[in-house]
């Protein structure tokens, strides 16, 4: 039996981001949060930004709420900072923004442009626990929320390593594994600060279709693996299918990708479920979660964050239904797809709303 953290079938969530309320200016720019929120309005923004978007996701309906990932400054690829934060706090990494390791010398592409505005990172030396700090992060949050608080823990090695010039470390493989003991380190630091449900962010699991090298499949599990060695704490694994402003890229790509990753990564010890995004292709190959393991649980997209167009109840119950097609009701936790921050703070919470009259609608009829 997996973990339930609220008691509620179909509980809802989503995945982290969340817009930014327009006041709240302010950008860490890679300080300790310890030394940035010495600022009294910096510290007094942010706070009032966390308890502003966990309002949003309550008064939304949400059974589960996050944090909104206020802690992503406004970089680029939207998302904000997802992989310059631990960058930034991670000894190692150099904080400047190269160009993108993997379109060196190339033509210019789509790929290539919105890789490089992403940017690359130089690795120059070997990598240590920083002040990181999601601990911090996650008592501000608690303090503010009357719902469970779900802690996005990443982006993580796999991801992280997937930018890199290897000046220090030799390849991908070998810079995960010595970043595997941070994260686990700050997982078993949230879990004391009384996080019971983290949501690891690593996008590494779709590595190996660019390497066409299998191999990646096994040491990517394994990193994972590692860091969630002796975490007492529902985790969830989420890896996105792509969200460049709003652009279709890696599912373009690979179609099938989640079916084709999926089955080396279903036994990964330490994962309790999968965060996986289906909204966004209009539940295309939903039907492969039949395979779901037994003890494992699904984190599922029913809200597509690609549009501001606001879904209504009805068409995210019919997703619902596909979903409950394949997999029990009481395994099943509805989400969005990955990435709110995009979009307009009314919309986002306007369709967290629809989201949540959907799962009242489905729950009735599971209940009968």
């Amino acid at each position: 039996m997996t973990t339930k953290i609220v008691d509620t079938i179909l509980p809802t969530t989503m995945v982290g981001s969340y817009p930014r309320p327009h006041w709240f200016k302010h950008q860490l720019l890679g300080r300790d949060i310890r030394v940035a929120f010495k600022e009294v309005q910096h510290e007094e923004a942010y706070e009032d930004a966390v308890a502003t978007v966990i309002r949003d996701q309550e008064e939304a309906g949400l059974d589960i709420v996050t944090d909104g990932n206020m802690w992503y400054d406004d970089y680029v690829g939207v998302i904000g900072s997802f992989c310059w934060y631990m960058y930034e706090r991670i000894p190692g990494f150099e904080h400047a923004r190269d160009p993108h390791p993997l379109y060196v010398g190339a033509e210019q592409s789509q790929g290539k442009e919105i890789l490089d505005d992403w940017g690359g990172v130089v690795n120059s030396g070997p990598v240590s626990r920083g002040p990181i700090r999601l601990a911090d992060l996650y008592k501000i949050a608690s303090k503010h929320a009357k719902a469970p608080v779900k802690v996005s823990v990443g982006a993580g090695p796999a991801n992280l390593a997937w930018h890199v010039y290897f000046q220090h470390y030799k390849t991908p493989k070998e810079l995960s594994v010595a970043l595997a003991p941070i994260f686990n380190a700050e997982m078993k630091e949230l879990v004391k600060a009384g996080a019971k449900y983290l949501q690891f962010e690593d996008l590494g699991a779709w590595l190996p279709l660019f390497t066409n090298d299998k191999t990646d499949y096994i040491w990517i599990k394994d990193v994972v693996a590692q860091c969630c060695d002796g975490v007492d704490a529902k985790i969830g694994w989420h890896f996105c299918f792509g969200n460049a402003w709003g652009n279709d890229i890696l599912s373009a790509n690979f179609p099938e990708g989640y079916q084709t990753v999926l089955p080396h990564f279903f036994d990964t010890p330490g994962i309790d479920q999968f965060v996986l995004d289906y909204a966004n292709r209009h539940m295309a190959g939903i039907e492969f979660m039949k395979h779901l393991p037994k003890d494992k649980d699904l984190q599922v997209g029913v809200v597509d964050i690609r549009t501001n167009a606001i879904e209504t109840p009805q068409q995210i119950v019919t997703r619902i239904k596909q979903v409950l097609a394949v997999v029990p009701p009481d395994r099943v936790v509805l989400s969005t797809d990955c990435g709110m921050k995009p979009l307009a703070r009314m919309v986002a919470k306007m369709k967290l709303s629809a989201l949540a009259e959907a799962a009242k609608i489905v729950r009735k009829e599971v209940k009968g």
